[in-house]
């Protein structure tokens, strides 16, 4: 019978490198920890892992299970620190998610007030999933979705907290600096530098490069916008973002932000949350406050 002793082990096993790192780790012998796991293969008549020199190689079964326990030792753990909630007296906890990284700028100015006002909440946020945010918050790996791409799905209700504009990010002396706004072709001897993130997952290509049919001569990435802003301000290319995030993080930076196309991408932040959890009072008010926040 699978269980969660036998996750735990696999992921401790392929963690640690070795069975008697991993049982040392997890405060058993070796002999248990190897006829736990010997003991599963028997039950299932497959073999969880094979030796590879002095390592051990996990078959196909075996990365099965890893990817297994990646999805359920999480919601088992965060189900435990619920369930402790409950029995000392505190309200829950919430977990959020971000899809964007501008929207991480956005998320620090909200949770102070947050953190003020609901105390009691375990507050926590998470950047990466295993598949993508709205899996995650399908999945309850997290409780909160924090996005600019809302889909429409009937378990998901999302919210629209913040409008705001995408703009292009120039140099002041750049060429481009004294247009009133820029054409998909103007970009072509351009370097763009992105968030790392799929192409497919841009708004620069989906809506203004490839309806066209451009691309820039070079795409790079950053991890933090600040980065991507000072890489702008040094001549080593052009940036697309939020226009208020440019305002604020720009300031004082030879900077000048250009719209895209006459009519510009406008897009919103969006929350994202499961039918039913409207009703929990600290995920309502986090709604409520970042509504409150974006005015």
């Amino acid at each position: 019978m699978l269980d969660r002793q036998h996750l735990a082990a696999l992921v401790a096993v392929s963690r640690y490198g070795s069975v008697t790192a991993a049982a040392e780790k997890l405060n058993v012998t070796q002999s248990a920890l190897s006829h736990m796991v010997k003991k599963l293969e028997d039950h299932h008549g497959v073999p969880i892992w094979t030796k590879n020199g002095r390592g051990l190689r996990f078959t196909q079964a075996g990365e099965y299970l890893l990817a297994l326990a990646d999805r359920l030792l999480p919601q088992l753990e965060h189900a435990e620190r619920i369930l402790a909630d409950f029995a000392e007296g505190r309200r829950g906890a919430l977990r959020v998610g971000m899809e964007c990284h501008p929207c991480q700028k956005w998320l620090a100015r909200l949770t102070p007030h947050y953190l003020a006002e609901w105390p009691d909440v375990d507050f926590d946020v998470r950047t990466s999933f295993r598949f993508d945010g709205v899996a995650a918050l399908l999945g309850h790996e997290i409780d909160l979705l924090i996005t600019p791409d809302p889909v429409k799905v009937p378990e998901l209700a999302f919210t629209p907290v913040i409008d705001y504009e995408l703009v292009l990010v120039v140099h002041a002396s750049h060429p481009l600096a004294a247009q009133p706004y820029v054409r998909p072709h103007d970009l072509v001897d351009e370097t763009l530098i992105t968030v790392p993130v799929s192409i497919e997952r841009l708004d620069i290509y989906t809506r203004f490069l490839v309806p066209a049919h451009c691309q820039p001569k070079r795409h790079r990435t950053a991890e933090a916008t600040d980065l991507m802003l000072q890489l702008v301000a040094a001549g080593r290319g052009v940036s697309v973002l939020p226009d208020w995030l440019v305002q604020e993080e720009g300031a004082g930076m030879p900077l000048r932000a250009l719209r895209l196309g006459k009519r510009g991408i406008r897009k919103s932040i969006h929350l994202g949350i499961r039918r039913g959890d409207e009703q929990t009072p600290y995920v309502a008010g986090f709604v409520e406050m970042a509504r409150q926040l974006g005015r």
